[in-house]
Parts: C-alpha cells; sequence; structure tokens
C-alpha cells in the first residue's frame, strides 16, 4: 500500500516530464496518453510545470524561484538536478523521501534518520507543492485537453491525499510571504500587464489559452507571442471591454481558490490577492468609465460570458 503511494506520486509527476515518459506514465496510472501535441500545448505552450512559473517574483522560469527550490535540495544534502522546481523532480523527491523513511523505519534502529526525513518530507510539500499545485491543475483543467485533464483530476486527488495525511505547517510558505505586492492603481498598462501574468501578485493564471479567448470575449484582436505584449496590446485596443474580461477573470479564480480545502492558509492567501486583482480590476471599469464619459464617448460596460 505504502510503496504504492510513492509510485503513484511519482507516476503522476512524470506525466509532466517529455511525451515519451508521459506516455509509459500514462499507461501505468490507468489515464488515457495524451499526443505529442496534446503535451506540448499543455506543458510547454500553456502550463509549464515549474514551481518559479508561479511563486517566483517575475512569474517566469528560473529566478528566485528556481533558487529557493534548488536550495531546498542543498538542505537535506543532494545535488539540485538541472530543473529543481520542475513538478516531475519535485514529486519524483517527495516520492524518494517517502521510500527513505519507510525503510529506516521499517530496520527498527534508525528511527531518528526516519524521523527527519519525513520532516523533510513535509517540509517539501508545504514549501514547494502545495502553494502552487491546486492553482496549477484548475490552469491545466481550462485547456481543452481531455487527456491530461483526467491527469490533473487524478493529481488533484493525489495531492488531497497527502494533504490530509500530513501535520498542518506553522506558517505561510516563504514564497508567499515573501511574495511582491499585488497591483495598485496608477500604475499603467505596462506594469498592469506584467502584474497580471504574475501568479503571486495578481492570484490568477493567464495562460496563452485564456488570453485568446478573453480577446474574443472583449472583441478585441489578439496578439500571437509572449503574454506580456498579447495582454498590452488589448488593453491599448479597448481598455474597457478587457478590464472588464479581466475583472471577471480575477472573480472567477478568487472563487476557485476559495473552494479548495476549507481553512487551509495557502488558499485564503490566495483567494485575498485574487480578490485584490478583481476589486482593483473593478476600479479601473469605472475609472474608465468616467474618462469615456469626459470624452463625450459611449461607455457602455459590455456583458461579457465567464
Amino acid at each position: 500500500m505504502t510503496a504504492g503511494r510513492w509510485e503513484l506520486l511519482r507516476a503522476a509527476g512524470a506525466v509532466a516530464d517529455s511525451p515519451a515518459d508521459a506516455r509509459t506514465a500514462a499507461r501505468a496510472l490507468g489515464l488515457p496518453a495524451a499526443s505529442d501535441a496534446e503535451h506540448t500545448e499543455v506543458f510547454v505552450l500553456n502550463c509549464p510545470p515549474y514551481a518559479s512559473v508561479y511563486l517566483g517574483p517575475d512569474g517566469a522560469l528560473g529566478g528566485e524561484g528556481a533558487d529557493r527550490a534548488a536550495g531546498f535540495w542543498r538542505a537535506i544534502g543532494l545535488t539540485p538536478p538541472a530543473e529543481p522546481d520542475h513538478l516531475a523532480a519535485l514529486l519524483g523527491l517527495y516520492a524518494r523521501l517517502g521510500e527513505a523513511a519507510d525503510e529506516a523505519g521499517r530496520e527498527g534502529t534508525r528511527p531518528g534518520t526516519a524521523a527527519a526525513l519525513t520532516r523533510s518530507r513535509e517540509a517539501l510539500f508545504w514549501e514547494h507543492l502545495w502553494p502552487w499545485l491546486p492553482a496549477y491543475l484548475d490552469a491545466v483543467t481550462d485547456l481543452a485537453a481531455p487527456a491530461l485533464a483526467a491527469w490533473a483530476h487524478l493529481t488533484r486527488r493525489v495531492i488531497a491525499a497527502e494533504f490530509a495525511a500530513l501535520p498542518p505547517p506553522a506558517r505561510l510558505p516563504l514564497a508567499l510571504r515573501a511574495a511582491p505586492a499585488p497591483a495598485g492603481p496608477g500604475g499603467g498598462i505596462t506594469d498592469l500587464a506584467g502584474a497580471l501574468i504574475t501568479p503571486v501578485r495578481s492570484g490568477i493564471i493567464l495562460t496563452r489559452c485564456r488570453l485568446a479567448r478573453g480577446a474574443g470575449q472583449a472583441g478585441v484582436g489578439h496578439r500571437i507571442g509572449e503574454r506580456r505584449f498579447a495582454l498590452r496590446a488589448m488593453l491599448e485596443q479597448d481598455p474597457l471591454a478587457t478590464l472588464t474580461w479581466l475583472g471577471q477573470e480575477a472573480e472567477r479564480w478568487a472563487a476557485r481558490h476559495a473552494g479548495q480545502i476549507p481553512g487551509d492558509a495557502a488558499s485564503q492567501w490566495w483567494t485575498a490577492r485574487a480578490a485584490a486583482t478583481a476589486r482593483l480590476l473593478r476600479e479601473s471599469v469605472a475609472d474608465a468609465r468616467l474618462t469615456s464619459l469626459a470624452a463625450g464617448e459611449a461607455a457602455e460596460v459590455p456583458e461579457l460570458p465567464s
């Protein structure tokens, strides 16, 4: 039973690795195999499976977010891999620590070692997995990728079981405690776009696919390319419609975070951050309407579908 637990976690992480590893892991998990195109669409173009993207202060690969993960590997006496914050690496390490603790416990002569390994596994979960995985898996399910949506639902159940099995953390993870301030008024389009595509600043995950859908709903053109420039182009074309859609998106994410495990401090933090973004965007819509009225333009706020 216990061995199966660790293999399940390791296989769940492997699905987010290469397409070949994903096919092997999917068979072991009893999941449909994703095509190479589907795997690329999800894990390369929209939802890169790296903690640094969702917990780092810049919302990008590498940097401080990856350094934190690498520091954890070093703290437990291991050389960090090339991608220390990749989901496959993190879940693989989590399983490895669990197996090592089980082995030390079975021998009965190293209770201190077993306890230390268990503490390390708990720290890995609370600092480097749980703070981003629930929202990340929500973002994956937003994509039109049935095989990987099935993987996301299974992985959600797996990490929820780990959540229930571990003692609660004493405090918020460092990535959330040290997160940069959320977006504020008066920063301009460039600053707003940068904040909105940085999850720890906005509380939301804006993927390329979601931005394209939002452009269609707002009735503006979608610029192919880096998300920051695509979002800025939307805001420049029609600020009112784009801000309205973004506000609805922030409200959707706030509700999602609030629907996670009740009483969980990390989920409450994400809820508050997304709610603050929704509030800012509502105020920005009101300001845009006043500006339009002052210019003598029609200022009807469009009703956009969710």
